[in-house]
């Protein structure tokens, strides 16, 4: 019987090693694997590389994890807003590396990974320190530099529901980074709102098979998620959403 629940959060990373790449799902707030990633801090590991939107939210999730000086370096398209403050001054102290990838290119770079494509050609950077070094071709007219995939050894993400077999559907905008890096790395592991019995999701809003996933974990159900609406990480009344 495929069953890839597993008991808790602490359980589904506790074999994360030290040096290791790792994706983690979500744009700001929304969709970030909250739990997973404090999960993670408990554990321990350390010297990571981040692959992640941004570079953290305030004091905790992704920002949690950097104040732990956890992260060697870091590979996003939006390192910096006003509740950044953590990154900030790990930065400028230079305590951390930054891969800066603007958003298009690092979407298309974890899509590569998973989709097995070598490298492709993009106009975005064209021109800009973010090309320097890069391979360029014109191609009818234009210029284009060469990307390559971004592959990771560990993806965490955030669901709203999965079954035993790791099929998964999504809340909304908390979708976002989710499904493509689901593809993208040696193991995947999902925090879902809850599990459900198999053969309950509809097959047609199952966005991520669980051919992609190894491992869910049941993180509780959070009913204000429901009716509230998103608005820059937060809903109507101020609460977060992941």
């Amino acid at each position: 019987m495929i069953d890839k629940t597993v008991a808790g959060v602490a359980d589904a990373v506790a074999d994360i090693p030290d040096g290791a790449t790792v994706m983690i799902g979500g744009f700001g707030r929304a969709g970030q694997p909250v739990e997973l990633i404090d999960a993670l801090i408990a554990q321990g590991a350390k010297d990571l590389t981040i692959v992640n939107n941004n570079a953290g939210n305030g004091d905790v999730g992704l920002a949690a994890l950097l104040a732990k000086r956890r992260v060697r370096k870091i590979i996003c398209s939006f390192p910096r807003q006003s509740d950044s403050w953590v990154f900030d001054g790990l930065y400028r102290d230079g305590d951390i590396e930054l891969e800066l990838v603007p958003q298009g290119n690092l979407a298309e770079r974890i899509r590569a990974a998973g989709a097995g494509i070598g490298a492709f050609f993009s106009p975005t950077g064209v021109g800009t320190e973010l090309a320097e070094g890069k391979e360029a071709r014109e191609i009818d007219g234009r210029t284009y530099v060469l990307e390559y995939p971004i592959k990771a050894d560990v993806a965490l993400i955030s669901a709203l529901k999965g079954d035993r077999w790791g099929n998964l559907v999504f809340r909304e905008t908390a979708r976002n980074f989710g499904p493509i890096m689901a593809t993208a790395a040696t193991r995947t592991i999902a925090q879902v709102d809850q599990i459900v019995p198999l053969g309950s999701l509809d097959p047609e809003a199952v966005v991520t098979p669980g051919i992609f996933v190894d491992r869910v974990v049941a993180v509780g159900e959070r009913p204000w998620l429901n009716d509230g609406a998103f608005v820059g990480g937060v809903d109507l009344e101020g609460r977060p959403v992941r």
